[in-house]
């Protein structure tokens, strides 16, 4: 069963609990990986290398595993981590305004997979920050690893989730920019976003791409989306007024009459944006909101491993 069954948009009450359990309950799944059998006290400890020093190999855990592993210092870990969330209103898709339904809408889902992420960082004594936006930079805040900084940044994403605000425009190409210039160089840096711009001119966004990539950061683009219904349109044959959740534009249509050119240019729109990422060497994950957070954590894991 996917994490995300076990979450509805009541129970983000306690982002901090809720991080806890994804992170945890993620570290439990891992069957063959260097952390297994350690819960969340793998953070501590890497794995022991051919050739260094055994002062630091912690002769208990090999007792229980079978398996080398070093402890690991603060003074060892030097990553910063900026971690950035598309806040325009697309992001509030799919809508649940009574909060009874089940599931989680884009934003909510990005803010508690993001919250994960700044549990997973604080354990590894990694420095992290965040960068909320819409049409502009709305919040940034520094990298850091302290617990007062990471409460305050689930403060942060916290207003987030509980002030929805329609019509707020994408102008993720100004944004990403703007980003690129304000972090330390080097950098790891984490983009949730639906990637949806208020224009048909994405170069500008495949730009700002780049710019990141030019400052030196390593990047991870989580392009995320509702799957069955933004890029398969999996609606039933019948009439449906559609919203545009930025511009509040409204259409009706039949959605047979549009399902075949809409998924043609989503598939289109989505290849470009992938072939975009693997020609600037930017990790492309689609994370379908419907797919839980494994595939969030396991591929900051394999991009967290790469770097070290």
């Amino acid at each position: 069963m996917s994490l995300l069954n076990n979450y509805s948009v009541r129970d983000l009450g306690n982002l901090d609990l809720l991080a806890r359990q994804v992170v945890e309950g993620f570290i439990i799944g891992l069957h063959k990986s260097p952390f297994h059998g350690f819960s969340v006290e793998f953070a501590e400890h890497r794995i022991y290398n051919p050739g260094e020093s055994t002062k630091n190999i912690d002769w208990k855990v090999y007792g229980r595993t079978g398996k080398l592993f070093t402890k690991r210092y603060e003074e060892e870990t030097n990553l910063r981590c900026q971690i950035v969330i598309d806040s325009s209103s697309s992001m509030y898709f799919p809508e649940n305004p009574d909060k009874k339904g089940p599931g989680l809408n884009k934003l909510q889902f990005s803010s508690l997979a993001a919250a994960s992420l700044m549990h997973l960082l604080q354990k590894q004594r990694d420095a992290f920050g965040l960068s909320l936006f819409d049409n502009e930079v709305r919040q940034h805040s520094r990298c850091k690893s302290s617990t007062t900084h990471y409460r305050l940044m689930l403060t942060y994403l916290d207003q987030l989730i509980n002030n929805p605000v329609r019509n707020k425009t994408t102008s993720a190409a100004q944004a990403l920019h703007q980003i690129a210039e304000s972090i330390h160089k080097r950098s790891m840096v984490i983009i949730f976003s639906d990637m949806f711009e208020q224009t048909e001119d994405t170069e500008h966004l495949f730009s700002a791409l780049q710019h990141l990539k030019h400052n030196k950061h390593e990047v991870v683009l989580f392009h995320v989306v509702d799957q069955s219904k933004e890029i398969d349109f999996e609606f039933e044959n019948r009439p449906y007024i559609f919203i545009d959740m930025e511009s509040g534009e409204k259409v009706r249509l039949q959605s047979n009459q549009v399902k075949d050119h809409y998924v043609e240019q989503m598939t289109k729109f989505t290849e470009e944006l992938r072939f975009k990422c693997l020609q600037y060497k930017i990790d492309f994950v689609k994370a379908d909101i419907n797919k839980g957070f494994k595939q969030i954590l396991q591929a900051y894991l394999v991009k967290r491993s790469k770097m070290r």
